[in-house]
């Protein structure tokens, strides 16, 4: 009789809750299908849409994506607002576009730091930014960052003669155009192909570093369709997260199914270079995919506002998205205390029928659920892409997965009962390990860089993740690291690291870093009270020899010149290219004038002495303006603008001579 009770009250809570179900769950729907506009042609920079659609997770989400890429002449931001396309890929200039009325919606962040770039067919080593005016000019749509970085440089944008973009780089290649916006990624390796020598102009040359390729929709899309918004969201930073993860996989996928609409050809070497700037960019290692900083946007506005492109204090309101907005959960609170009043009926009744079932129940589902996480954990480290190697509480290996034997050539049964520091190559400080070890020891989980060495002699770099594994009275029996060989990052983000600051033909350090090395100089200066020189070196009757035997003579010559003056410096000292043919040079602790004069002699004497190129001897001179601190002025801009003086006296004076700045040399006021 009980039993029949029970089956009939679990029936009247199975139709009760049946009754609930639509109004506490969303309902089903079938498939929708949305648009996604891309800003440029087919390219890795899109790579994580591409997998989103490829491996299903649009169609996971319950969305049929088609992804268009862009056409000449298209403003994405137009194909989004009037409903073409509901979703769009987009540049900083989005605030831009909310201020001018456009319901545009930032739903997520991919590039942390923007590609946009500005390239030039290389008409000189002294090219500047300041050269590009009057020139022809192709710029996409949404690039209103680099008019903000023109109109920093105080270049006036209608002196450029504007031909509209035709996505092509050709067009640049064949002379149809001087200069184009173009994309750090793409375009240079383009050229480098061609053997087209070119310029690049960033504006994060002058401090303007914005948010790149923001993936945004419209206020009435997330209105309208709050839960596809998040779903699309959702889904295409998963398909980010996969790409970068199997580049290789991705590219061949792009060349399959997209790259016959794709401008840049079938180039797999392409594919790799903008690979590696696409993860450079994305900075993935450091912060979250799709993650923005509110404040970051609020720079971005205020850098916009400071160039009266948009107004002070720009309201930032309903402009960011927010995945997980707080939401009005009155009624389900109503519904769901009235299914707890019903369940508190139904258990009361059925309490001790169910008391000793679900003992017994509750012990065989925990050993099945143990034993289907024991397997689910076996396989996933087994198949895992990462190394994974398990030791006991004395450090000595019990276990390691395949992916082990692949990065590190040892096999399981050669290092089974030895110790990870089989691995060690040297290199590391061993202030890094003691650190790793207290706080293993405390009982916390250890992340950071090793140099570690492989069974073949070869050195590479891994990210290891290292946790210690404790039993129930919270005594350490194991430890387990996984670890990630990221020796191909080091590589690029150092390369791209050196490049940023140091001079691509000579090696020198470029203007940035050299006046970086003078403001650190001062400051040392001025704590120890000595002097320091400022050397503004300008080569004589270098430019004859570069139109007449060529640029790559004149190279080879700024190369070994380069060096000349190198070996004329101590250690401690520095010189830089920051032109065609002009160099700096800083000397610390300098005791007066006349010593700074010596060395400046030196340095003159070194550069007329013949340069022999290709069986052909070449003579050149050197103009030499020296400033010095604290007598000439205190700060970089007063040593650079008077030792700049002295320079243009010595070549006005004859040329291959030292000046010593004077303040006749002054205009008078």
């Amino acid at each position: 009789m009980k039993t029949k009770l029970f089956r009939h009250l679990l029936l009247g809570l199975v139709c009760l809750c049946t009754q609930m179900l639509p109004m506490l769950t969303p309902s089903a729907h079938a498939v929708e299908k949305v648009r996604l506009q891309l800003k440029w042609t087919h390219a890795f920079q899109f790579a994580g849409y591409y997998a989103a659609k490829e491996l299903g997770y649009y169609r996971e989400a319950g969305l049929d994506v088609d992804i268009q890429q862009a056409q000449p002449g298209m403003d994405v931001i137009d194909e989004v607002v009037s409903g073409k396309a509901d979703y769009g890929i987009g540049t900083s200039s989005l605030v831009l576009s909310r201020k001018e009325g456009k319901p545009v919606v930032v739903i997520a962040v991919i590039f942390q730091h923007s590609p946009l770039i500005l390239i030039a067919r290389k008409d000189g080593e002294s090219q500047t930014v300041h050269d590009l005016s009057g020139k022809r000019i192709m710029l996409e749509p949404q690039s209103q960052e680099l008019l903000a970085y023109l109109k920093r440089e105080n270049i006036p944008f209608d002196q450029f003669k504007k031909v509209e973009h035709s996505f092509n780089v050709d067009d640049l290649i064949n002379g149809r155009v001087d200069v184009m916006s173009a994309y750090l990624t793409n375009e240079p390796f383009r050229l480098g192909q061609a053997g087209v020598a070119y310029h690049i102009y960033t504006p994060r040359s002058v401090g303007i570093d914005f948010y790149g390729d923001n993936l945004f929709t419209t206020d009435k899309e997330i209105k309208e369709h709050p839960e596809r918004v998040k779903a699309f969201r959702a889904a295409s930073l998963r398909g980010w997260e996969y790409a970068l993860q199997h580049q290789e996989e991705i590219i061949d996928l792009i060349l399959q199914r997209y790259v016959g609409l794709n401008k840049l050809g079938s180039n797999k070497e392409f594919f790799h270079y903008e690979a590696a700037q696409t993860s450079y960019l994305l900075s993935h290692d450091l912060i979250a995919i799709g993650y923005m900083n509110p404040g970051r946007w609020r720079h971005i506005a205020d850098t916009y506002a400071e160039l009266g492109m948009l107004p002070a204090h720009f309201s930032m309101d309903d402009f960011l998205y927010e995945p997980n907005p707080e939401v009005n959960l009155s009624w389900f609170y109503v519904w769901s205390l009235f299914a707890l009043i019903f369940v508190g009926i139904v258990g009361s009744v059925a309490l001790y029928i169910l008391r000793v079932n679900r003992r017994l129940a509750h012990s065989l589902d925990e050993i099945r659920k143990n034993e289907l996480r024991l397997s689910f954990l076996s396989s996933a480290i087994e198949h895992s892409p990462a190394s994974v190697i398990i030791t006991d509480a004395n450090s000595v290996i019990e276990y390691v997965n395949p992916h082990f034997t692949t990065e590190t050539g040892y096999a399981a049964e050669e290092v089974i009962g030895k110790k990870p520091s089989i691995l060690q190559s040297g290199q590391v400080k061993p202030e890094t390990y003691k650190a790793m070890w207290q706080q293993l020891l405390r009982g916390e989980e250890w992340t950071g860089e090793l140099i570690n060495r492989r069974k073949n002699g070869q050195v590479y770099w891994e990210e290891a993740h290292i946790a210690p594994v404790k039993n129930a009275t919270g005594k350490t029996t194991h430890y387990v690291a996984v670890k990630v060989d990221v020796s191909e990052r080091k590589l690029v983000n150092d390369k791209l690291a050196y490049l940023a600051h140091h001079d691509s033909l000579t090696n020198l350090p470029n203007r940035i870093l050299f006046f970086e090395r003078l403001a650190q100089g001062l400051a040392l200066a001025k704590r120890n009270k000595t002097r320091l020189a400022l050397m503004y070196i300008d080569l004589d009757r270098f430019k004859p020899i570069n139109d007449t035997f060529g640029h790559a003579v004149g190279d080879v010559l700024l190369q070994q010149a380069a060096e000349r003056m190198k070996q004329c410096l101590r250690d401690s000292d520095t010189v830089g290219r920051i032109g065609g043919d002009e160099f700096v040079a800083l000397t610390l602790n300098v005791s007066d004038e006349q010593s700074a004069g010596v060395l400046a002699e030196k340095i003159r004497a070194a550069l007329t002495a013949p340069f022999v190129i290709a069986d052909n001897t070449h003579i050149i001179s050197a103009s030499i303006g020296i400033a010095i601190y604290p007598d000439h002025g205190v700060t970089e801009l007063e040593l650079a603008k008077k030792a700049d003086m002295a320079m243009y006296a010595a070549k006005a004076g004859g040329r291959n001579q030292v000046t010593l700045y004077t303040p006749s040399l002054s205009p008078a006021p």
